[in-house]
């Protein structure tokens, strides 16, 4: 669906290098189009299994790193307006609901954030959105080498 401008782009992020190299990408392509950005954080909480009170208080300290690393990003990029979303549910389907929700027509998305192992088992979120997106998706990359 590659469009000549994109109007309204959405930036999924977590604390990977390779999210951060999204973000930076998202923020050029933005500036260039002169489009609406939104960076979204999406806390995953099915892998976690605490009592009730316990689930509180973990939802409330995730939500709380969630929104530090968005105002940290957001705030490394002066003179220039970033809308921040925090989610909680399966990111990569938040990332395609809040997609088809809010008309993006275009998403960044890290290609990688997760450990390997991880990534092998439960399919990278990258991956799901490049086949779920409504729209058009770029995926950015760091090279990182293991030692």
């Amino acid at each position: 669906m590659m469009t000549d401008k994109y109007t309204n782009i959405l930036v999924a992020v977590d604390d990977s290098v390779q999210s951060e190299k999204a973000f930076i990408e998202a923020v050029a392509i933005a500036k260039r189009n002169e489009a609406s950005l939104t960076v979204m954080n999406s806390i995953d909480l099915t892998a976690l299994s605490f009592g009730p009170l316990m689930m509180e208080e973990v939802t409330k300290l995730l939500y709380a790193n969630a929104e530090e690393l968005l105002n940290k990003l957001v705030n490394s990029m002066y003179l220039f307006k970033i809308e921040k979303k925090v989610s909680i549910g399966i990111p990569k389907q938040d990332i395609i609901n809040y997609a088809e929700q809010m008309k993006i027509d275009l998403i960044v998305v890290g290609a990688t954030g997760k450990g390997r192992i991880t990534r092998a088992l439960v399919g990278s979120t990258a991956s799901y959105v490049v086949n779920h997106a409504p729209c058009d998706v770029l995926t950015a990359s760091v090279l990182i080498e293991y030692s």
